[in-house]
C-alpha cells in the first residue's frame, strides 16, 4: 500500500461518516448518498494534491465536492423523469386476441352478402346511421331498407352458423 493509498484510507476515516450523514440529509435517500459519498472520495483519489493539504482544507473540499453532486443529481432530467419504487406495477391490460379474431370472422362473413345487403347492415351497425339515412344514401325507400336489413342480418347469421359460431 503507497503514501497516496494510506492519506486516501485516513481521510476516509475521518470524513466518509459525516459526509453520509451531510449527503442523506441532502438527499433523502441512503442509497444516493452512498453513491455520493464514493464519487466524492474517488474524486479525491483522483487529486491527490488535495489530500495533502490541511485536515479542515480537505474537508472543505469533500464537503463542497459532495454538495456539487448533490445539486447536480437533484437537477438532472433523470431524476425529474425516474421515480424508483419497491415494487413494479402490474399492468391491467386485457388480452384482445378474442376482438380481433372476432372482427375477422365479422368481415369475413360479411363478404358472403350480397353488396346490396352488406352496405345497409354496415352502414346502420358500423356506421351508425338511420333507416333514414341509409334511404337517402342509396336512393332507396326505407321500407326497402328495412326489409335489406332484415334479410341481410339472417344471412349474416348464417354465414357465421357455417362458420361454426353458435348463437
Amino acid at each position: 500500500m503507497g503514501a497516496e493509498d494510506e492519506l486516501l484510507e485516513a481521510v476516509h476515516d475521518s470524513h466518509a461518516d459525516a459526509l453520509y450523514r451531510y449527503v442523506v440529509r441532502r438527499t433523502g435517500d441512503e442509497e444516493e448518498a452512498r453513491d455520493v459519498v464514493q464519487e466524492t472520495l474517488l474524486r479525491a483519489w483522483r487529486h491527490p494534491e488535495v489530500l495533502e493539504r490541511s485536515e479542515e482544507s480537505v474537508r472543505s473540499w469533500l464537503f463542497t465536492v459532495a454538495r456539487n453532486l448533490v445539486v447536480d443529481h437533484l437537477r438532472s432530467a433523470r431524476r425529474n423523469r425516474e421515480h424508483s419504487t419497491a415494487s413494479v406495477p402490474d399492468r391491467q391490460e386485457h388480452d384482445r386476441t378474442h376482438a380481433v379474431l372476432d372482427s375477422w370472422l365479422v368481415a369475413d362473413a360479411l363478404l358472403a352478402l350480397s353488396p346490396d345487403h352488406r352496405a345497409v347492415v354496415v352502414g346502420a351497425y358500423y356506421r351508425g346511421r338511420s333507416v333514414a339515412e341509409l334511404a337517402t344514401e342509396h336512393g332507396i325507400p326505407p321500407g326497402t331498407v328495412k326489409s335489406r336489413l332484415h334479410y341481410g342480418l339472417r344471412a349474416l347469421r348464417l354465414a357465421l352458423q357455417e362458420k361454426g359460431v353458435t348463437s
